[in-house]
This record gives structure tokens, C-alpha cells and sequence, in this order.
């Protein structure tokens, strides 16, 4: 159990009051806000869009992703095997 000074403590009772939470929770809310606001606490996640629409929109994109990958130019002449035999050399 934490011991709080009774200023605290009121402060706390006011502003649960305030919000209509509990004590507890009022509690918990200003600490969750305080430690995102000092970077204790990542932010909570977005749901993704799993709408039919939306997942088709991503697969487009990243096959246009993969196909702008695969018309780079490939800067290095050898077969895979030979880059392979370099790199185990390694």
C-alpha cells in the first residue's frame, strides 16, 4: 500500500470526482497520461482496416513495391552461386 500526504489524496478524491471514475481508475489515467507524456509508454495501437477494400489496397501496393524491386537492375554480373562462394570466403 502506498502512503499519500492527505493534500494528495483530496486532490485525487476531486478529481475522480470530476470525472466520475473511481478513485483507482482516476488514478490510472493520470499516470497512463503522465508516462506517455514522458515516453514511458508507446501509444496504443491502431486497428488495421480489414475491410475487403483496404487489403486489396495494401496487396496493390506492395506489388507495386515488388515490381518496382524487380525492374532495378541487377549490378552484379555473377551467378548466385559465385556471390554465395564470395561470401562464404568471408
Amino acid at each position: 500500500m502506498i502512503n499519500l500526504s492527505q493534500e494528495t489524496e483530496d486532490l485525487a478524491k476531486r478529481l475522480a470526482a470530476a470525472q466520475r471514475l473511481s478513485l483507482e481508475e482516476a488514478i490510472r489515467q493520470a499516470l497512463d497520461a503522465a508516462a506517455r507524456a514522458a515516453g514511458l509508454l508507446q501509444e496504443p495501437q491502431r486497428r488495421r482496416d480489414q475491410s475487403p477494400a483496404a487489403i486489396a489496397a495494401r496487396r496493390e501496393s506492395l506489388d507495386r513495391i515488388g515490381a518496382e524491386i524487380a525492374a532495378m537492375p541487377i549490378l552484379d554480373p555473377r551467378s548466385p552461386n559465385e556471390i554465395m562462394d564470395d561470401l562464404n570466403a568471408l
